[in-house]
């Protein structure tokens, strides 16, 4: 039992070496190295943290393409990627909710939604179901992302292009609508699947 366990976990490993799973993996190093630079967010650390936090972000579409073009999607990168997503955006939230530029039910219902959708997508596999990805989701992500950067550079000379606190409080809200939006269907195609197997 012991050698097979090993064995199929060699298999993983082998099949999961590649280009799109190693920028999953550097998305999730560079996580601590942003969360270090926002404790404190002074402008300078801000900025840095700022960069540090798209590149994270700009490796998520870049796996993804890359696994896709190159025929590389593996078990592991799909374990992975949504993991990585999801501690990179709630790592943010909660550092901006600690310095007062997000409140604290904002942040909560965000994390709810992202909980929730996870949980439904892991009973949906243990029976075998494929809940496709939502458009509207991947709107939500690159909303999110953008409504963070805006955050994470209020008080730094980026000020000078206008009110970023506003903007970016407003983007995060509509992203929060499109979560709900996004969560909802795939609550919808959970149940109409387990409707259609009778469970």
């Amino acid at each position: 039992m012991v050698s097979r366990v090993l064995e199929m976990w060699k298999q993983v490993g082998q099949e999961s070496i590649n280009v799109p799973n190693l920028l999953t993996l550097t998305r999730i190093l560079l996580i601590p190295v942003f969360v270090l630079l926002f404790t404190t967010p002074a402008p300078d650390r801000s900025i840095v943290a700022a960069i540090v936090f798209v590149t994270a972000s700009l490796t998520d579409w870049l796996d993804g393409y890359l696994a896709r073009r190159s025929g590389q999607v593996t078990k592991l990168g799909k374990l992975l990627d949504p993991i990585a997503d999801k501690l990179l955006v709630l790592s943010a939230l909660i550092l901006l909710v600690n310095v007062d530029r997000v409140s604290a039910l904002v942040a909560i219902l965000i994390i709810a939604r992202e909980v929730a959708v996870t949980g439904i997508r892991a009973i949906a596999a243990t029976e075998g179901m494929i809940i496709a990805a939502e458009l509207t989701g991947k709107y939500k992500m690159v909303l999110q992302v953008v409504a963070i950067v805006l955050l994470i550079l209020e008080g730094t000379a980026a000020e000078a292009l206008g009110n970023l606190h506003l903007a970016g409080m407003a983007t995060l809200y509509f992203s929060l609508v499109l979560s709900y939006v996004s969560g909802a269907r795939y609550v919808w195609s959970f149940w109409k699947q387990v409707a259609a197997k009778g469970l």
